[in-house]
């Protein structure tokens, strides 16, 4: 064991004991509705820390929130171009695409898509386990069938 060789460590004296300084307060506009505010006229400069969900909590708010909604997932644009990438390799001539097909393709995908991971999770459910593995796709896709790919 070392013994510190300064003063406020011997033995019989008490440390003194500073009060920190507070900080500079500034002053919170009031609010506009007649209720009064549970913040206090004067608040510290800190900013507040960022809220925290517990894990799990976000997840569950994204999907219920992409339930409720009908517009499409995936963006316009890059779907467009890989459209336009997957033809360009059956075909030598640059072909057109109507806005209408394009949606209408995007459509479709999408709820091939969700279907898919509809069913994997199934799949991962039936295993006992909430996380999905590709193994979960592997098993859905063969268990559809070749008719449904």
């Amino acid at each position: 064991m070392r013994h510190d060789s300064s003063g406020s460590r011997r033995k019989g004296k008490t440390p003194q004991r500073r009060h920190p300084t507070p900080a500079p307060r500034t002053p919170v506009s009031t609010p506009r509705s007649p209720k009064r505010s549970r913040v206090s006229e004067w608040q510290s400069p800190v900013s507040p820390k960022k809220r925290r969900f517990r894990p799990g909590t976000k997840a569950l708010m994204e999907i219920r929130k992409y339930q409720k909604s009908t517009d499409l997932l995936l963006r316009k644009g890059p779907f467009s171009r890989l459209v336009r990438e997957v033809c360009q390799s059956f075909s030598t001539e640059n072909l057109r695409w109507q806005v209408y097909a394009l949606m209408a393709l995007q459509e479709a995908a999408e709820a091939f898509l969700v279907m898919l991971f509809s069913d994997a999770n199934l799949c991962a459910i039936h295993a006992k386990r909430v996380t999905l593995f590709p193994r979960d796709i592997q098993l859905a896709r063969r268990i559809r069938g070749v008719d449904n790919m």
